[in-house]
């Protein structure tokens, strides 16, 4: 379709008729009178540089404060000189997002590379011989967002994976024992799951074991998504027929390999989206850690605002820490998007 067909096909469908251009009106007036204040507030009215007297001379946002404690925010308690460690862990972790959202780099290389990233990154964060040891406590605010969310994609995956091939089983006690799990888990808040992991972990371990706070959180978000991951797959392997294993096995492929190379690849096609959207509900709920005192993304934001010097401006941290999570989701999202449309060129390509 032309641009020109486009315009008047837009234009047609908002203002075609006196009811929709009424209506059309409406929320247009509406929309003015919400985002008007908002405007003023963020943009107009707002103080850009300066300091927090001359942000509480004027009535709109103090930028200024997200400019005087960004690094704060992005990083934490983490120690101030130490800053470019927590920027070139960021810069590795970032690295290994693209990296696993490239169907380019989708080989059997990309799991060990993997893991040397994310183990590169927490070198670079803990620290190494002869380096300053910071220890997990100290880390926090983007960094560990990513690192979190990453470790528990990547964790979660395969025991949701196996979960999910498990409920499927003609064996009776494995199925039942996967479907107990992964209802107990999904009719239980994350939030509990948390607490839980903080509280009855350590009981559970054999005396003289510890395990940090931030290692018990992520696997609590692991086990957790788990099962989230697990529904996912299964309703894609349910959506096949089961001719498609009876032909792979026809052709000579054991159950195995059947499996692999015929039966998953189909199945995670099917629920792309449903997995990309629950990637970024795994990076949405890294937020629940503040309630455990781990200092990610938003709890460093709301530390900021506890500053003598800037106290009060939580309204400008949590825009900030806003528009850095909407950026990763928005784009997460247009990802899942563009990827589905790959995937089902690349199908139609085998047809």
């Amino acid at each position: 379709m032309s641009e020109d067909g486009l315009i008047r096909r837009l234009w047609a469908g908002l203002f075609g008729g006196w009811a929709n251009a009424a209506l059309t009106s409406a929320l247009l007036v509406g929309a003015w009178f919400a985002l008007e204040p908002i405007i003023r507030w963020a943009l107009i009215d707002a103080t850009w540089t300066g300091d927090a007297k001359a942000c509480a001379e004027q009535d709109g946002a103090c930028w200024a404060f997200v400019g005087a404690k960004l690094r704060f925010i992005l990083f934490a308690f983490y120690p101030f000189d130490e800053h470019w460690r927590a920027a070139a862990a960021l810069a590795l972790l970032l690295t290994l997002l693209v990296l696993l959202a490239t169907p380019r780099f989708w080989s059997a290389w990309l799991a060990p590379l993997s893991l040397v990233l994310l183990a590169g990154a927490c070198v670079l964060l803990g620290g190494w011989p002869g380096a300053t040891d910071v220890p997990s406590s100290q880390w926090g605010g983007l960094p560990l967002s990513l690192l979190v969310t990453i470790a528990s994609l990547s964790l979660g995956f395969p025991i949701g994976l196996a979960l999910a091939l498990g409920r499927r089983s003609d064996l009776p006690v494995p199925r039942w024992l996967c479907a107990a799990y992964i209802e107990l888990v999904r009719g239980t808040p994350l939030i509990a799951v948390l607490y839980l992991a903080m509280l009855a972990m350590p009981l559970a371990l054999p005396p003289g074991i510890e395990l940090d706070k931030l290692v018990r959180g992520l696997i609590a978000m692991a086990l957790f998504f788990a099962a989230y991951f697990a529904e996912i797959i299964r309703a894609g392997l349910q959506g096949l027929p089961d001719s498609q294993t009876e032909a792979a096995l026809a052709l000579g492929f054991s159950r195995i390999g059947a499996l692999r190379h015929v039966v998953l690849p189909q199945a995670l096609r099917a629920v792309m989206p449903a997995l990309v959207t629950l990637a970024i509900g795994v990076l949405q709920s890294t937020t629940l850690l503040a309630a455990i005192g781990i200092f990610d993304l938003l709890n460093a934001s709301r530390a900021a605002a506890n500053d003598p010097a800037w106290l009060g401006f939580y309204d400008e941290a949590y825009a900030f820490a806003a528009l850095i999570y909407f950026a990763l989701c928005f784009g997460a999202s247009r990802y899942g998007v563009w990827l589905e449309k790959r995937l089902n060129r690349a199908s139609e390509g085998v047809r």
